[in-house]
C-alpha cells in the first residue's frame, strides 16, 4: 500500500515510527503530497535535498532523546532555512539565507525536517492572505474565501493537512487570524520568548514566531 501522511498529527507520525515504517518513506510520501499541493501554498518546489539529507543524519541519533524525530514541518518564507532562498513574498528582496533562523535550528535539533518554504502576504503585511505575487493559497474549506494572512501558506498546509506543523510569524494577528479561518491551533508566545533572529522584520519589537 502506497504511504499517504496527508492529515498526520505530529502523534500519528511518532505512531507510524513505533510500528516500523521507515523514517524516510515518511518524508518521501509528504514531499510527494507537497508537490502536488495547489499553487499559492508554498513559494519554490519542496526541500526534498535538504529533508533526505536530514534523514540520513537522523538515522545514526537516538529517537528518544528527541522530540520531534522524524516529524515534517513548512516555514514561512520569511523565516530562514540555510542555503534556502527567503523571498518575504518578494522576489525582488531575495537571498540565500547563509544560517537557519533560530527556531529552524531548534525545531532541526529536536529531530523536526524541514520539507519547505511556504507564502505569505508581502513582508508579512496584511491580513487576508492574498497579497503575494507567486499566488493566493485555496482556503481548504471553500475556495471564495480568503486564507488569512499573513501567515497564509502555513495556515492552509496544516489545515488542509499537508503537513503536521508548520512555523508562522505574528505581529498583530499573521499567524491567529489564518489559524482560525483554516480551522487549525495557531500559537503566539510572549514576546521575546522564541528567538526572531533570522526572521525578516516587519516589526522588530513585535514579532513573533
Amino acid at each position: 500500500m502506497t504511504l499517504d501522511p496527508t492529515g498526520w498529527s505530529v502523534a500519528d507520525v511518532a505512531g507510524a515510527l513505533d510500528r516500523g515504517v521507515d523514517l524516510r518513506d515518511i518524508v518521501e510520501a509528504t514531499l510527494d503530497v507537497l508537490a502536488g499541493a495547489p499553487r499559492g501554498v508554498l513559494i519554490g518546489p519542496p526541500l526534498g535535498e535538504l529533508a533526505l539529507a536530514d534523514c540520513d543524519r537522523l538515522r545514526d541519533l537516538d529517537r528518544t532523546t528527541l522530540p520531534l524525530y522524524g516529524v515534517p514541518f513548512v516555514v514561512k518564507d520569511n523565516v530562514d532555512v540555510a542555503g534556502v532562498a527567503t523571498t518575504a513574498a518578494c522576489p525582488g528582496a531575495s537571498y540565500v539565507a547563509v544560517d537557519d533562523a533560530v527556531v529552524v535550528a531548534r525545531l532541526r535539533a529536536a529531530g523536526a525536517i524541514v520539507v519547505g518554504k511556504t507564502n505569505l502576504d508581502q513582508f508579512a503585511t496584511g491580513l487576508v492572505g492574498v497579497r503575494s505575487p507567486y499566488g493566493v493559497p485555496k482556503n481548504p474549506f471553500d475556495p471564495d474565501m480568503i486564507p488569512g494572512g499573513s501567515s497564509s501558506g502555513s495556515g492552509v498546509a496544516v489545515g488542509a493537512g499537508l503537513v503536521p506543523l508548520a512555523l508562522g510569524t505574528d505581529t498583530a494577528g499573521s499567524g491567529r487570524v489564518p489559524a482560525g479561518i483554516n480551522n487549525i491551533v495557531g500559537l503566539k508566545p510572549s514576546l521575546g520568548l522564541v528567538s526572531t533572529n533570522g526572521v525578516v522584520p516587519a516589526c522588530r519589537t513585535l514579532d513573533c514566531v
